[in-house]
């Protein structure tokens, strides 16, 4: 439905902008969900949307002195949400974990995860560890 001050050839900009506030909200109330119950579970939180040259790491937390990288996946059921994480994008993932290394003290030696952590449409969270460590 047009607005009173958009035109025909609008709305679809309009529409993707949007769509495009809501995936973006929907991600950061999901990454808070997740971050949260990391917490209850006694770990630190060190990063929240870490950028490196080669990508984005959702969450990055410090449990009993392990780093594990998250990666956030939300769909409208947790098999959905699986689906979304592509090999291509775990790579990256894990490149950008390498970058972050550089910054520690012991560097690629740190002990380490890389989780994936799925929310359904109810907000519901289901931690799968070490889901994508082998890669």
């Amino acid at each position: 439905m047009m607005t009173k001050h958009e035109t025909p050839d609008q709305m679809p900009a309009t529409r993707k902008r949007n769509d495009g506030a809501v995936a973006y909200f929907s991600g950061c109330a999901a990454e808070t969900s997740v971050a949260r119950a990391y917490v209850e579970r006694g770990c630190e939180l060190l990063e929240s949307r870490w950028r490196g040259p080669s990508g984005e790491i959702d969450l990055i937390f410090s449990d009993a002195g392990e780093l594990v990288f998250v990666e956030v996946k939300k769909a409208r059921s947790f098999d959905a949400a699986v689906e979304r994480l592509r090999p291509a994008q775990a790579r990256r993932i894990h490149m950008a974990a390498c970058e972050y290394l550089d910054h520690t003290p012991c560097g690629p030696l740190t002990p380490m995860r890389f989780d994936l952590a799925l929310v359904n449409a109810t907000g519901e969270t289901d931690i799968r560890e070490a889901a994508f460590s082998h890669l």
